[in-house]
């Protein structure tokens, strides 16, 4: 078991938070000041193809669960989790209002109502299921096909992809984008990784999007996290 070693780094305003037991939880750290809005729904659009044995085996490994809380509970979920020693990532960010007549530097949501939690299905449910002290946190489900049936499923979201997430939300730069749908112009371009630059280890699709080359993360019936402006010649394909 690895001890966490939490670090905090803040680029003007913004910042994200990860914290767990693991070497591949990252730090806390940056990200900008755009917020994005989502549904309060509790599925979502995303469909699949997949067998009653796949799920099985999915719920025995350890994955990144998106989970929403309603009333804005969502750092009150996290800080739960991380204090009875789960992991966990909360993109946040600190934005000035004014309170009173004054000026307040408070800290908000990057992404309203949502955050993430890694481990196996069964240890996520024991929060998300604990309806005395988290009755307003709920997975965030994606619906599958299984057989003739549509059912739905706690979504889960690959490591890589977190991990571009938090490379994403790092800087502070009003041309990052995160948008709540899929931007399927990233699906169809060239599968890339961004070797150089502050961008440096996001794996996404390359498209030009509003006008600039930027790199794009998918992530399927949640959201869509978007670069700013990179070069060619920071960029290197890969294949997905």
């Amino acid at each position: 078991m690895v001890t966490p070693k939490d670090v905090t780094l803040i680029t003007n305003v913004s910042k994200c938070s990860c914290k767990g037991l693991t070497s591949n939880a990252l730090p806390e750290v940056s990200s900008p000041a755009n917020r994005i809005e989502l549904d309060n729904g509790v599925s979502t659009q995303n469909v699949s193809t997949i067998t009653p044995q796949n799920i099985d085996q999915k719920n025995d490994i350890p994955q990144w669960y998106a989970l929403r809380c309603t009333y804005g509970q969502e750092k009150k979920a996290y800080e739960y989790i991380i204090n009875h020693h789960g992991i966990a990532f909360y993109p946040t960010l600190k934005t000035i209002k004014i309170i009173k007549g004054k000026k307040v530097e408070v800290e908000v949501s990057r992404i309203p109502n949502i955050f993430f939690a890694y481990g196996i299905e069964k240890d996520i449910q024991e929060f998300v299921y604990d309806n005395i002290n988290l009755p307003y946190l709920r997975f965030y489900y994606e619906k599958l096909h299984l057989g003739n049936k549509i059912v739905k499923r706690p979504l889960t979201v690959p490591q890589a992809q977190i991990d571009s997430l938090i490379i994403i939300c790092k800087h502070d730069s009003e041309d990052i984008i995160i948008a709540k749908e899929n931007l399927l112009k990233f699906k169809s371009g060239d599968f890339v990784r961004v070797i150089q630059g502050k961008f440096t280890g996001v794996v996404g699709h390359v498209s030009r999007y509003k006008g600039q080359q930027r790199v794009g993360v998918i992530i399927d019936g949640l959201l869509t996290a978007v670069t700013a402006y990179i070069p060619n010649a920071f960029l290197e394909h890969v294949t997905s």
